[in-house]
């Protein structure tokens, strides 16, 4: 047969002093003997043939009762208790009058039989696992910072916000949000713990196991969060009410729960599913109440990290040019001179443009691997030039130098072929574009004056990456 602890009285008394803090209207003068104040514990035999079912009244007026009845605690007048596993269960009573704390002696009840459809809802197999099994939670932080669920370990809401409801199929719980936007409790807070820091450390916070191996107990492992390292307790899980109680042993917090906390020992179940689960416990001294986010440990030991988001191709990447606006772009059209074109030595002259992004933002970003001031040299005064004069001419104007070729264009690819000539050279650099072929790998059919061109001279398949150089109007 097994017996239940009693609960410390250091707990007791932490619960007695806020549900002392009602305002009732106590006339018992001074404290009343026991004698005086009758609080039944009643075994119904018929009900359930081993005893399992046990009702808790407070027959005296004008006092407050507080039960610890072995897997849970309650506060109401009238309560039913029911044990789904045989053992001697010591129900404590005690009451809270005007004059102090009555302490009742305790009752003790023996159940004879196992009566496994208390713990067989749907509800509780989620929390569980079932009958004979066991399931652990985690709350949804850790070392590393994951966020596999929630966004944090802990909320906040307002009194008016805390209701919940079983699911119309009986097999998860949700959480209603109130929708008044004239009642000052109707809010719901939800920070990002990895921004909102204040919130909780990214650190291990330990484990809690729910079991009904043999009986309902509740072992937790805080890692020191809660002043204790390890809890081992009993717990119940009122399925009409969505109440979760625990004797003993607490339920994961962050660091400022227990001191934060009305009463750890009892929470209202907001959400429950096969993954998660959410627990509201009402604020000491504020209408508003912390709500803890969990997921299981199967769920987290399963959890792969999404992807990161695909980042957007740099803006101007892989350019759409109408029919021969590509041609006028370069050439100013065929009634112009033509267009001449020079590096950005002053902004941003090279990089490699993978996957439709780069990664420089000026010549400092590419030195000294790919700008220096050899390139600086080679290029001064340099320019290249378009033009559609009797053809499509292309010029390149370098150390003192004009050299002189054609050019075409295939429409298709984005590419400029450059006919017995190149583009700016510095021999002196391995980056030096000696390709006569040109991918116009970013650029902008309607702010190229603003924005220039830039000419990919080399690609590497296995990175999706281009060596580009950037041309803007001198």
């Amino acid at each position: 047969m097994k017996r239940y602890n009693k609960l410390t009285v250091l707990v007791a008394l932490a619960v007695f002093t806020v549900v002392g803090c009602k305002k009732t209207d106590y006339s018992l003068a001074g404290t009343p003997d026991k004698s005086e104040i009758d609080m039944e514990v009643k075994q119904d035999l018929q009900v359930d043939a081993g005893g399992n079912t046990v009702y808790l009244i407070n027959h005296t007026e004008k006092v407050e009762p507080y039960w610890n009845y072995a897997t849970g605690t309650s506060t109401r007048r009238i309560d039913t208790v029911r044990y789904a596993f045989k053992g001697d269960y010591v129900v404590q009573r005690t009451a809270i009058t005007a004059g102090g704390l009555v302490e009742l002696d305790p009752v003790t009840i023996h159940v004879t039989k196992d009566n496994l459809n208390y713990v067989s809802d749907p509800l509780w197999i989620l929390l569980t696992g079932g009958p004979g099994n066991e399931k652990t939670w985690l709350l949804d932080a850790n070392a590393n910072g994951d966020q596999k669920f929630f966004t944090s370990p802990a909320y906040f809401t307002g009194q008016s916000n805390v209701a919940s409801t079983k699911a119309p199929d009986g097999q998860s719980v949700i959480w209603p949000q109130c929708s008044d936007a004239s009642d000052p409790m109707c809010w719901k807070y939800e920070p990002n713990y990895l921004n909102d820091t204040w919130v909780s450390p990214k650190q291990d916070y330990g484990f809690m196991t729910f079991s009904l191996k043999g009986g309902p107990f509740l072992t937790t492992d805080h890692k020191g969060v809660a002043g204790v390292n390890t809890e081992s307790g009993t717990y119940y899980f009122d399925v009409n009410t969505l109440t979760l109680t625990t004797s003993n042993a607490t339920v994961l917090g962050v660091a400022f729960t227990p001191t934060d906390a009305g009463n750890l020992l009892s929470l209202k179940v907001l959400t429950l599913t096969g993954n998660t689960m959410q627990l509201a416990v009402k604020h000491k001294s504020k209408p508003e109440y912390q709500v803890l986010n969990y997921i299981s440990k199967q769920y987290s030991d399963n959890w792969v990290p999404p992807p990161p988001p695909a980042k957007k191709p740099d803006d101007g990447y892989n350019p759409s040019f109408a029919a021969g606006e590509l041609v006028n772009m370069l050439t100013g059209g065929a009634a112009s001179p033509g267009r001449f074109w020079a590096l950005d030595v002053n902004g941003n002259p090279v990089d490699w443009i993978a996957k439709g992004n780069g990664w420089t933002t000026s010549k400092a970003s590419s030195t000294p691997w790919g700008w220096n001031t050899d390139w600086e040299t080679a290029v001064n005064g340099a320019w290249i030039r378009f033009d559609l004069v009797n053809g499509q001419n292309y010029s390149r104007y370098q150390n003192g130098t004009l050299t002189t070729g054609t050019f075409t264009v295939d429409e298709t690819k984005n590419e400029v072929t450059l006919v017995g000539n190149t583009l700016l050279q510095n021999p002196a650099s391995s980056l030096n574009p000696t390709a006569t072929t040109l991918k116009v790998v970013k650029g902008w059919p309607t702010d190229y004056k603003n924005k220039g061109i830039w000419f990919g001279t080399s690609y590497d398949a296995g990175k999706d990456e281009w060596l580009s150089f950037h041309y803007i109007m001198p």
